[in-house]
């Protein structure tokens, strides 16, 4: 990781080949021609390096987009409630779907995605045109190699912005000296997407697999990642989204679907060959072997919250690598909560709220899967005279910590980093990840149980079925005493595809809540709005007759400052409370609360712009700064305002 960090640095001004204008440049100024850039492969590794530097900034993937943008959904919220849920100045407003085109982060992210796409299509055009590229040999594979990286990091560009915008300018050469390809109108997604999906067929063949090329780990864009992200783009061409006016041929869902921006899918017969493609694509990668489950989902997330790289199992396809001190804030604005000033964590702690997660999604898993725990840190830190103590968070249903990150399972390295940084954001380096080996599994499942069912076979699947796949991901999360409650609960599932599914959406939350992925799934499958609306009906039912008042604990050690999980009495009271070291309030404390804000003003603020002013928008509006910067190419839809 320090490696491939120090060299993004060295890159900083590679890519300044050519000027363009305020709406899609981002180059900066740079001594070196493109004929000495693409004649060299230590040059147009710089410029490759240049494209992963830039994926580390906040308006990018070092908070924006894995941590702010993937929210809403039914069990990951934005920290923003009650009357903060409607504040269109920032993202508690924008995230609840009650967005504004005056929000300056949208053209932060725009510009920064946009400058990183000017850079990949000059380091395309640049290979192209290379003489070196054409030669064959080490050299010649080298840099066919980096090109099916910049491939590959455009389409997770474009497709990044599609999520969040839907149709965008599709923008595949550099920029004119005389501006005349700058401004563009938007593309249609589909479109988009179809060029997508060609460009990473054309990515696989270059990349290799991650470590068949001493450099290439996980840390870098190769053939699994760009595999599995096809995969995904094909189920996303092949599924839901709302449309800026009815598309001839598509389907419109008769669900949660508005008048004058529908949702759509393209038809049947699109639909199954985008299917047929993601099972190649999926199927490549499981049969291939270089990407497994780790077997302990413990040490999964013990091995990220530590900055090791995996090169056991690789579960992690593709990680952005991230800067200790630099870059991630992984930890810090999300993550276990550590309140204030500690001698142990230095002056800053963190503000690790930024994204929560629900009652029901945390009553919503099995007691024994471990994945639990793992995800929903019911207790925050705070140092008080000196002795550091867990406590938990009481009656917070919509507050519940992500607990993937968590500065207790850190290295000594970062502790030292946060300590030094002083009263100011320390920075995690957590690495970033875009795709994990269970959601090839979860696609994989999904694909095979539409195509065949749960239990049937298909042709170019990698022999496992849909039940298997899933079950390799749900039975993961147990340890082995409580294993075959596991395998019980997978064989149990009915054999319909409607149920099967089901099972999936279900699963998919449990593997993913907090990875920024959940909410996309959703859009696809048209299950956004529904599923937001059965998380608060069934926080309601469970606050009427399930959530106690109190739950009791013990401690793990004699000064008490540590609380022993196991022993939380989450779901009952305990006969004998007397045999608890502590007690605290809980979720079941909202129903004799005087003002019960929980329920009365928390509950209705959340995604309440979902479905307002238009049905089912969740995307965002372009930014008003984009738009007049754009030359009269661009207006917002969706009933937006400009």
């Amino acid at each position: 990781m320090k490696n491939i960090i120090k060299t993004i640095a060295l890159s900083a001004g590679i890519l300044g080949l050519s000027a363009c204008s305020d709406f899609l440049d981002q180059s900066s100024p740079s001594e070196l021609t493109k004929d000495l850039v693409f004649e060299s492969t230590y040059y147009t590794g710089l410029t490759i390096n240049k494209l992963y530097g830039e994926m580390t900034l906040d308006q990018t993937y070092s908070q924006y987009i894995p941590i702010v943008w993937g929210t809403n959904t039914d069990c990951e919220l934005i920290d923003g409630l009650g009357g903060d849920a409607t504040n269109t100045a920032n993202e508690r407003g924008n995230m609840n779907y009650n967005a504004s085109p005056g929000w300056g982060n949208i053209a932060k992210l725009w510009d920064a995605m946009y400058g990183m796409i000017e850079n990949a299509n000059l380091t395309i055009e640049g290979i192209n045109s290379s003489t070196l590229a054409q030669s064959g040999g080490s050299d010649g594979n080298t840099m066919l190699r980096f090109k099916g990286e910049a491939l590959t990091i455009r389409a997770m560009l474009y497709f990044d912005l599609i999520r969040f915008f839907g149709d965008v300018p599709l923008k595949l050469e550099s920029s004119k000296s005389d501006l005349s390809n700058a401004y563009l109108e938007k593309t249609d997604r589909d479109e988009i997407m179809d060029r997508l999906i060609t460009d990473l067929e054309e990515a696989i063949g270059l990349l290799p697999w991650a470590g068949e090329v001493s450099s290439y780990t996980t840390e870098r864009v190769t053939k699994g990642y760009a595999h599995t992200l096809l995969a995904n783009i094909a189920l996303t061409r092949g599924g839901w989204a709302i449309r800026e006016k009815s598309k001839s041929g598509y389907i419109t869902a008769t669900e949660n679907s508005d008048g004058t921006y529908p949702t759509q899918r393209c038809d049947d017969a699109t639909r199954k060959s985008m299917y047929e493609l993601a099972l190649t694509h999926l199927s490549a990668v499981i049969t291939n072997n270089t990407h497994k489950l780790n077997p302990s989902v413990e040490d999964q997330w013990y091995l990220l919250n530590q900055s090791r790289l995996d090169q056991t199992y690789r579960e992690n396809i593709f990680e952005i690598p991230m800067g200790l001190g630099v870059s991630s804030e992984l930890g810090y604005t999300i993550g276990v909560r550590i309140n204030g000033a500690s001698a142990q964590y230095g002056e800053k702690g963190n503000s690790s709220g930024k994204q929560k997660v629900t009652a029901p999604f945390f009553w919503s898993f099995d007691k024994n899967d471990l994945r639990r725990d793992i995800t929903c840190a019911h207790v925050q830190l705070k140092e008080t005279n000196g002795v550091l103590e867990e406590s938990t968070i009481g009656n917070a249903p919509f507050g519940i910590y992500v607990g993937k990150w968590d500065i207790r399972k850190m290295s000594e390295e970062w502790r030292n980093v946060a300590i030094a940084t002083g009263n100011a954001k320390w920075m995690s380096g957590i690495n970033v990840v875009r795709m994990r080996y269970p959601q090839v599994l979860l696609m994989y499942a999904e694909v095979m149980n539409e195509l065949a069912g749960p239990d049937g076979g298909y042709t170019n699947s990698a022999g496992l079925t849909a039940r298997q796949a899933l079950g390799e991901v749900h039975s993961r999360a147990f340890n082995d005493t409580h294993k075959s409650v596991a395998e019980e609960y997978v064989a149990n599932i009915p054999a319909d595809k409607d149920s099967f599914f089901n099972a999936i959406v279900d699963e998919n939350a449990w593997e993913l809540a907090g990875e920024g992925f959940r909410k996309f799934d959703l859009i696809r499958w048209n299950l956004l709005s529904k599923k937001i609306d059965e998380f608060k009906a069934n926080y309601e039912e469970q606050l009427a007759n399930k959530y106690p008042e109190k739950i009791y604990f013990n401690y793990t050690d004699v000064s008490k400052t540590v609380i022993d999980m196991s022993s939380v009495t989450w779901y009952e009271t305990p006969a004998n409370t007397g045999n608890y070291d502590a007690n605290a309030s809980f979720f079941g404390a909202e129903r004799t609360a005087a003002t019960q804000t929980q329920l009365k003003t928390n509950l209705p603020s959340i995604s309440s712009g979902l479905n307002s002013t238009v049905r089912n928008r969740y995307l965002l509006p372009l930014a008003s700064t984009t738009i007049s910067a754009s030359n009269g190419k661009l207006q917002n839809s969706y009933g937006y305002s400009n």
